[in-house]
């Protein structure tokens, strides 16, 4: 198949950004959306031309590195899809594919696709974490935990901090990302000696970040691709709420 792609392509950070469009010839069906990228690519440098930079790393839907928008929807057009996952059997031939970093204040653009991610850093640091003592692996079962709560950590935990609820996010809010992270350890016994200062410090480090605010749009839910579910911020702003009401 043969596609035309428009890529933002930003030599640096201070730099102007622009769409470029490109001729993709011969691309297989059964290729990755970062193999056609691959391909350009290989184009790209055999004509002496500048390569388009964009993140990847573990190709199998793990990481999030990958992150990207493609016809200005993050990860692409299938749901719970990464992009180093999504195939180009889901364009069609002669399509005209628009790539571009993901678009958030908390996320500046470092050169072309890649942006700067490490405001989730900034937020994991100030509360992601327990102090509790593990020593070695404990037994099977030594601590009993409700099915229902270690079902919902386990789906929270699955969060790969990607990125895409940012940047699906009308105003670059990263709540379903704190809600996630903050669930995954509020749910499990484990986590409970720091329960109330997590989820202050860790809004406190979002806002800090310059990440906007939830209006409950729920494109971010749409667009992740690990499919956490939207309640786990009604959860996160529960806990806040009898965190900051203890504390006064």
């Amino acid at each position: 198949m043969d596609i035309q792609v428009r890529v933002w392509r930003q030599s640096g950070p201070q730099d102007k950004g622009q769409m470029v469009t490109y001729d993709v010839k011969d691309i297989s069906p059964d290729a990755s959306f970062l193999e056609m990228l691959d391909v350009l690519n290989e184009k790209l440098i055999l004509d002496g031309d500048d390569p388009v930079a964009f993140d990847h790393d573990c190709r199998e839907g793990i990481c999030g590195m990958c992150g990207m928008m493609i016809n200005g929807v993050a990860h692409g057009p299938e749901r719970a899809t990464t992009t180093c996952q999504l195939h180009m059997r889901h364009f069609k031939d002669g399509d005209v594919i628009d790539v571009e970093p993901w678009r958030a204040a908390a996320f500046p653009v470092i050169k072309d696709l890649v942006v700067n991610r490490g405001a989730f850093d900034g937020i994991i640091q100030s509360g992601g974490f327990i102090t509790a003592p593990t020593g070695t692996a404990p037994d099977a079962h030594a601590t009993p935990v409700p099915k229902p709560d270690a079902d919902a950590a386990f789906e929270a935990a699955t969060c790969i901090a990607c990125g895409a609820c940012v940047a699906a996010c009308p105003n670059g809010s990263s709540m379903l990302f704190t809600a996630a992270k903050v669930a995954h350890l509020g749910l499990l016994p484990q986590g409970q000696p720091e329960r109330d200062s997590r989820v202050v410090d860790m809004l406190d480090a979002q806002d800090a970040a310059g990440f906007g605010g939830c209006t409950n749009m729920g494109e971010c839910a749409e667009v992740c691709p690990k499919g956490i579910p939207l309640n786990l911020i009604g959860r996160l702003n529960a806990d806040y709420r009898k965190a900051v009401g203890k504390r006064r």
